[in-house]
């Protein structure tokens, strides 16, 4: 080998050694910089994992703030999805309600939180008797809350029968249409006498199956009714009831339902003829915040208002009037009762003069929403309505413009035995 070509073989060999060492340098800082960073990665993967629970952390918190759904509609959607299950039936909901209404009765209230019409066709022959023998048709769903707001514990039969105009039978719960743990009837039965403990407040459901007839009239009518029964000191004895009847109206579409907002709207004291439903109101004349009092022996009678309405019964009351319109004069008194013993409301009677006292007429029995058992507490007072009927076209053509007086007693106690020694308290009402 010359002098040249061994120059040439040092040179090589050198040039390789350093690019060798600039490799080997190259992967020692990549190393570093990796070793130097792992640190870094650690703390943000520390903060990824962190993440999702902060962010779970504040989901429960916020879950935990937000009030409880009165909207009732995830519950709807659930029990209709098991009443499909369960009739292998196709559901559709038509109507659906959320506007509460509640009835007191002394301290034991019973509420319709919210209720959904929902149409169920195609359905399982097994199913089909409370239809009426269809496997097509509807059922109304109901939410209903009732609450003890007393220091004793009450009896309460959730009797709740569904009506309309027209109806031929009472509607009631199904038993198989629901999960039977979530219907009232379950949450106050026989298997627990009816029982609802001083504070206790019980939320269930009940299920109104409509055969597909039947629906076709419930639809035409436009809404339903259910009643509210009275609680009971005690399961075995009806005497012991308390409080007073009420009525849930059941509006089935928009449209009937803005309409029963407008009457509530107006007011109307609640005469049988309202509780109940029996027709159309519309007010004629009324006064409220009268306030004068006269006394009755040892009780204290305010006149505290008046309403004239004129009054269209509907088709199921009308065989009960002798027009197809009438007047309604529903007064409304407050009575204190200074008695040792309670004063029956059902009991109490009064005539109205009209024509400048040339005429009269006595109160009318059937239009008062009162019963046996609804009294005047010993040592209380409560409201009492007088409720009297007259003539449309008399009205109109002789007595509007003319003085009404009425008088009312005596008092008298459960067993309707005078107990005021017939005294009365006369007013004029204008």
């Amino acid at each position: 080998m010359n002098r040249k070509g061994l120059i040439f073989l040092i040179t090589l060999l050198l040039s390789a050694m350093v690019l060798t060492a600039c490799g080997n340098g190259d992967e020692e800082n990549e190393g570093s910089e990796a070793s130097a960073e792992e640190p870094e990665e650690e703390v943000m993967g520390d903060e990824t994992e962190e993440e999702p629970d902060q962010a779970e952390e504040e989901k429960i918190e916020e879950n935990e703030e937000e009030p409880a759904d009165t909207n009732k509609e995830g519950s709807f959607s659930e029990l209709i999805t098991y009443m499909e299950e369960e009739t292998q039936g196709i559901a559709n909901v038509l109507y659906e309600n959320n506007n509460s209404q509640s009835h007191d009765m002394e301290g034991i209230s019973l509420t319709l939180d919210a209720y959904t019409l929902v149409e169920l066709t195609d359905f399982h022959r097994d199913f089909a008797i409370p239809f009426d023998d269809q496997n097509n048709g509807a059922v109304i769903i109901a939410q209903y809350t009732v609450k003890n707001d007393t220091d004793e514990n009450v009896h309460y039969m959730p009797s709740l029968y569904m009506t309309y105009v027209g109806a031929d039978k009472d509607l009631n719960n199904h038993r198989y249409l629901l999960p039977e743990e979530e219907q009232l009837p379950t949450l106050l039965s026989p298997n627990n006498e009816y029982l609802l403990e001083a504070g206790q407040e019980l939320t269930g459901y009940y299920a109104y199956p409509i055969g597909e007839d039947r629906l076709v009239d419930v639809l035409e009518v436009g809404a339903v009714d259910v009643g509210v029964p009275k609680p009971q000191t005690d399961k075995d004895d009806f005497s012991t009831t308390f409080g007073s009847e009420g009525r849930f109206s059941f509006p089935l579409d928009a449209e009937n339902a803005e309409k029963e907002e407008q009457t509530a709207s107006q007011g109307f004291y609640e005469d049988k003829a309202t509780a109940d439903n029996m027709g159309d109101k519309e007010m004629l004349e009324s006064e409220e915040g009268i306030g004068k009092s006269e006394d009755v022996d040892q009780a204290s009678v305010t006149l505290e208002g008046y309403q004239f309405t004129n009054f269209v019964p509907n088709a199921d009351e009308a065989p009960r009037f002798q027009s197809d319109e009438v007047v309604l004069l529903t007064v409304r008194f407050t009575i204190d009762n200074g008695y040792d013993e309670d004063i029956s409301k059902s009991s109490i009677s009064s005539n109205l003069y009209l024509n400048d006292g040339k005429q009269w007429t006595l109160n009318e029995g059937m239009l008062l929403p009162y019963g046996y058992g609804d009294v005047i507490p010993a040592n209380d007072s409560d409201e009492l309505l007088q409720v009297f009927l007259l003539d449309q076209e008399q009205y109109e053509k002789i007595w509007k413009d003319k003085s009404f007086e009425m008088e009312i007693g005596p008092m008298r106690n459960i067993d309707g035995e005078d107990i005021s020694k017939g005294a009365e308290a006369k007013f004029k009402l204008k």
